[in-house]
């Protein structure tokens, strides 16, 4: 049953793991430098790319939900009790986009995690380089470490917004 607890604590989850993203993006950043500039091998520097790009998504993923949780927040907490309309207009359209942009993304992940996979099997270490010398194996490890991180990410926001949908169908009726 919706409440104004249950949207405060969604919004304040949701906070929290914008937060977690901006935590994880910043450390892939430093990782990627100490990987390019201090490490040097084919390997790290490959898994420094795709650090890289991907820490660059999370930061940008995580600005924006933490920039914005506050603020949905106190909308629709108002909006439970003097605006109920608003919930069923606003709320549940973009919680259901919302919804699935998460399967679309869990989508991306496991193609990511193939590729990743299907990098690393390909590119499996040959005495005497070793996979320290794989650009291509660095590449898909980092993929498979990122596509795995954002898969639980995502897995835990599509359960979380899963019961908060659920929530905002029964109290708007729209069930």
């Amino acid at each position: 049953m919706l409440s104004k607890s249950g949207i405060e604590e969604y919004f304040l989850a949701e906070k929290n793991a914008g937060l977690l993203f901006l935590i994880i993006g910043t450390a892939g950043i430093v990782l990627a430098v100490v990987f390019f500039f201090f490490l040097k091998t084919g390997f790290y520097k490959g898994a420094a790319y795709v650090l890289i790009i991907a820490a660059l998504v999370q930061l940008g993923v995580g600005y924006t939900i933490y920039n914005r949780s506050d603020q949905q927040r106190i909308d629709n907490v108002y909006a439970f009790d003097m605006n109920p309309g608003k919930l069923t207009a606003n709320e549940l359209p973009r919680m259901e986009k919302a919804m699935s942009g998460i399967r679309a993304f869990m989508w991306i992940e496991l193609a990511l995690l193939v590729t990743g996979i299907v990098l690393v099997l390909k590119n499996k270490p040959h005495p005497p380089a070793g996979i320290a010398h794989s650009l291509w194996a660095g590449v898909g490890i980092a993929l498979i470490v990122q596509a795995l991180l954002l898969a639980g990410a995502d897995y835990f926001a599509y359960k979380r917004g899963k019961t908060y949908l659920e929530d905002l169908r029964v109290f708007t009726g729209s069930k």
